[in-house]
């Protein structure tokens, strides 16, 4: 039994699943891995199942019926993972814009005393990120400083979709009142954090935009994100969380 697992959402992502679990698989730490698939036509589910064996009690499988967004599919993942014994929870994407060999960063960094939120950080020093046309680059910075400059976080990097929670960040927040699905699901998430008073920590990553797959980024996302902020800003200053 591992202490920590990693939840991978995964929708049409048959060209990376089977590297990326045998990729965290073979790291020295040992890590579990948690594929929560929405109903991907593609048969990434299919894979997962077959690797099952292989992989034994170490790799498990959520279905869900329908695509209903990043932020759902992490918060099934949360409580499946709440229900059994992990002290430590990651989030990584599928593609390998994550390196896997940070994971064990990741879980060193969370270790520490008084840390209870760890992020790989594309921006922590400098921009550190492979492949994207720089008008993305300038999109996903200039988000960053909105989102310090409304919310008051110092997080440099409120956007990110690498990170390790503490079992017990994710105890405390009432995973049934998170409203937003894409990413501003990730702000809303370490937003949450912060205002119930634990400790956030960044360290370095270096992001590498996919090269297989089809990006899920769209218009619906950005825009959630960017009046997403002003929302959970405006909320907190009337409700303890």
């Amino acid at each position: 039994m591992s202490d920590a697992i990693v939840i991978i959402p995964t929708y049409n992502e048959k060209e990376n699943i089977q590297a990326i679990i045998e990729s965290v698989f073979g790291l020295p730490k040992s890590f579990h891995v948690l594929v929560v698939d929405d109903n991907s036509p593609d048969g990434t589910a299919s894979i997962v199942s077959k690797l099952q064996s292989v992989f034994n009690d170490k790799l498990h499988l959520l279905s869900r019926a329908n695509k209903n967004g990043l932020g759902t599919a992490y918060i099934d993942g949360f409580k499946w993972c709440l229900r059994r014994e992990y002290d430590y929870i990651f989030e990584m994407d599928a593609d390998f814009s994550h390196n896997p060999k940070d994971l064990v960063r990741l879980y060193q960094a969370t270790k520490q005393k008084d840390v209870d939120l760890v992020v790989g950080s594309r921006y922590i020093k400098g921009v550190n990120v492979v492949n994207w046309p720089l008008a993305r680059i300038l999109l996903s910075y200039g988000a960053s400083l909105y989102v310090k400059m409304i919310t008051g976080m110092r997080v440099q990097d409120p956007t990110a979709g690498f990170v390790c929670y503490k079992r017990e960040v994710l105890e405390a927040i009432n995973l049934d009142e998170i409203k937003f699905i894409g990413y501003a699901f990730q702000i809303e998430m370490k937003f949450k954090a912060y205002k119930k008073g634990f400790k956030i920590v960044e360290i370095p990553i270096i992001f590498t935009d996919r090269i297989k797959g089809k990006s899920k980024m769209s218009g619906g996302i950005i825009s959630e994100a960017i009046f997403g902020v002003i929302s959970l800003k405006w909320k907190s200053l009337f409700k303890k969380d």
